[in-house]
Parts: structure tokens; C-alpha cells; sequence
């Protein structure tokens, strides 16, 4: 692995996955929260290539504007619309549902956004719990509450897809609010399976480090702080009890979104994918 292969990728056009599905058509939205940056983007730029109307939210605009830019860079075959909102005020949930709506029938959701506070349990901060638990757990189920309607019109098929972590399956240590939220996300995934009757399905996504922003970020001041290389940063600290040393590129997980959406996973409801080169699963 190369110094360069730290940095947060470019997505390229041929990266995306592409998959012939008949519900991969315009009049269906696919609306991805997170969308301004990292796998948010990505997955909003893999499900507009794929053929659906992708809408992507994020509080960050310069962000969105960020995105909207790589589509048209990219030239990518489905529209993609932005609408800036704040997941933590219930007002900006319901205005980017009905902004997506306007643009065909809401059929799949894909809950990213997401962000960390590192501090032990007896110095967190409550006001960055309620931040986190408010964007990252309360926010996708009332955006799956708001838009469970539009699923079940028409031919009652949808998919809601939570942006899961390993810290959904097993914990460390001063990361509290993070190891809470995403176990909380496999329990929401499975409350929608067992409420969506096979037709509006469920999954959790669960991945180790992935090359976004708010990782690589903070490679170069452990670097310092612990003595090492970038690379023994992420070979050793963040990958240390992974199989496979490298982190997982942005378009790599939306590909995984897309096919997860798509027809190909009708069996995939309320189940989590653990997609961590054998992080959680292997010991040595």
C-alpha cells in the first residue's frame, strides 16, 4: 500500500457498479443523508448512475455543492438533486423528504451521516451525545417514519439501508455515544424488516476504517502523537486486528449499497453486512 493510498479518493466513473434493475429507473428517488462528502457521496453518485433520481441532504452546502459538481464532472447517467438540512431539527427531516418527493416516489433511503466524539464515559460531553444520537439514531428513523408512506404507494416495494460500524458489534473504549448509536442502528434496521411485511426491506452496513475525511484526518496526529508512520498508523492502530490492511475506498461501500438496494438482495432483511476484512470475526 502506498503513502498516497491514505488520502480520501477521487471516484471515477468506472468504479461505480452498475445493476439492471427495474426499480433503477427515475421515477424513483433514492434519498442519501451524509450526501456532501465521504460515502454519502459516493452512494449518492453510484444510485444516480444507476439510474434513480438521487437526493442528497447534508447541513454541510458547500459539501452538497461539492457533490453536485463530481455528477456532472463524472457526466453520470441518473439526476442527482441536493437539498441542505439539519438531521437533528424534525422540521428539516420532514422539508427534505417533501423536497424529495417532489422529484418521483421516495423508494429508497440509505441513513450515512455520521460523525465522533472521543472521550471517556466520565468526561463525554451530554450535549455531543444528544448531537450524535439526535443526526445519527433519532433522525433515520423519523426520515424511515416520513418516508415509509411513499414506499408503500404505488407497488409497495422500498429499501431503507442504515450506515452501520463494527462498533455496532463489538465496542472500544471512549467512544461511547459512537458504540451506542450504532447498535442502536442493527435494532432499527430489524424493527422496519419485522414492520415491512418483505416488501419494504432492511439492512445494516457495517464496515472497519473507511478512506473518508473524517478518518484520514486524523492519521497524521496520531502519527505524531504515538512516534510512527502514517503507515503503521493505519496498518497497525487502525487495522491492527483486520486480515486485510487497507481501508476501504468510499465507492467501494456505495457499490455495496447499490446491490444491496437492488433486486439481487430480496433475501437481505434485517440482516447486517459485515464488510471489515475479517476485523471482527478472526482472532489471532
Amino acid at each position: 500500500m502506498s503513502e498516497s493510498s491514505i488520502e480520501p479518493p477521487e471516484l471515477h466513473r468506472e468504479d461505480i457498479l452498475t445493476i439492471a434493475d427495474p426499480h433503477f429507473d427515475p421515477e424513483n428517488v433514492a434519498l442519501v443523508t451524509g450526501g456532501g462528502s465521504g460515502i454519502g457521496r459516493a452512494v449518492a453518485l453510484a444510485l444516480a448512475h444507476n439510474g434513480l433520481t438521487a437526493v442528497a441532504t447534508d447541513v454541510d452546502e458547500e459539501g452538497l455543492a461539492g457533490t453536485a459538481d463530481r455528477h456532472a464532472a463524472l457526466g453520470l447517467d441518473g439526476a442527482l438533486h441536493t437539498v441542505a438540512g439539519d438531521l437533528t431539527s424534525d422540521d428539516d427531516c420532514e422539508a427534505v423528504v417533501e423536497k424529495a418527493a417532489e422529484h418521483g416516489r421516495v423508494t429508497f433511503l440509505a441513513n450515512i451521516a455520521g460523525l465522533q466524539t472521543v472521550a471517556p464515559i466520565e468526561e463525554f460531553p451530554m450535549d455531543k451525545y444528544d448531537l450524535m444520537q439526535g443526526a445519527m439514531l433519532r433522525a433515520p428513523l423519523l426520515l424511515t417514519k416520513l418516508c415509509l408512506p411513499h414506499m408503500r404507494a404505488g407497488d409497495g416495494v422500498g429499501a431503507v439501508g442504515n450506515m452501520c460500524s463494527v462498533h455496532g458489534h463489538f465496542v472500544t473504549k471512549d467512544k461511547v455515544a459512537y458504540n451506542m448509536v450504532k447498535f442502536g442502528l442493527r435494532g432499527l434496521t430489524q424493527s422496519i424488516a419485522a414492520e415491512g411485511d418483505g416488501d419494504v426491506r432492511a439492512f445494516s452496513f457495517s464496515t472497519a476504517y473507511v478512506k473518508t475525511p473524517l478518518v484520514t484526518n486524523q492519521i497524521a496526529d496520531t502519527a505524531e502523537e504515538r512516534g510512527i508512520s502514517e503507515q503503521e498508523v493505519v496498518e497497525d492502530v487502525m487495522l491492527g486486528p483486520a486480515r486485510v490492511k487497507e481501508m476501504m475506498e468510499p465507492v467501494e461501500a456505495a457499490n455495496v449499497f447499490t446491490f444491496a438496494f437492488s433486486e439481487h438482495s430480496k433475501y437481505l432483511d434485517a440482516g447486517d453486512l459485515l464488510w471489515d476484512g475479517g476485523y471482527t470475526l478472526t482472532y489471532e
